[in-house]
């Protein structure tokens, strides 16, 4: 009976030594994804897309075994001044409908550091999917000093050329690239 009971004991290591990755959920209310661009050599042009939403599958042991989801509407763009805002989604750039989605999903995840990765995804943007690189850092996995539950923060830069999403108008006046820096808010899933 003692060699059953240590056998199983024993088979079951390996299970309760891999940890899964836990599903966060992410806090609309601290998360945010802000790009900026050249406008025309005079100014840099600045838009925020806040209050998406999206889940990340945590892996803290392992997090090259985690992964991103990520969506929200196009026409949830901020710009700041509503003309803006609706030539952005005029056929100048998006020609967007209420439906019109941005999403990321990504696709593999390379460590570099004790709190750096590269996370590899799809973006779509525009009907359009291609492939991205968003240079991320976690800035903090620890329970919530106010929701006393885990809780996770991640920063993240990548760079997009619009025209490869068919949003390219007036390019090269106003820049073709445009930097995008993302810094979300987390928290472990109910």
């Amino acid at each position: 009976m003692k060699t059953l009971m240590f056998a199983t004991a024993f088979a079951a290591l390996p299970l309760a030594a891999v940890a899964a990755p836990e599903k966060y959920t992410l806090d609309s209310s601290h998360s945010q994804i802000v790009f900026t661009y050249n406008h025309l050599g005079f100014s840099t042009g600045t838009g925020m897309f806040s209050g998406f939403e999206g889940e990340i599958m945590f892996d803290q042991e392992d997090p090259a075994n985690s992964t991103v989801n990520v969506s929200m509407p196009v026409t949830s763009m901020i710009t700041g001044w509503e003309e803006r805002f609706e030539h952005f989604m005029s056929p100048d750039f998006f020609d967007a409908t209420d439906d019109e989605m941005v999403s990321f999903t990504s696709t593999g995840i390379e460590v570099t550091g004790t709190d750096t990765a590269l996370i590899t995804g799809d973006l779509t943007l525009n009907g359009v999917t291609k492939s991205v690189v968003l240079d991320a850092k976690l800035n903090q996995a620890a329970s919530h000093p106010m929701e006393n539950k885990p809780w996770a923060g991640f920063d993240a830069t990548t760079t997009l050329v619009r025209s490869d999403y068919n949003v390219g108008g007036f390019a090269p006046y106003v820049s073709d690239e445009v930097e995008v820096m993302i810094s979300v808010e987390a928290m472990k899933a109910e």
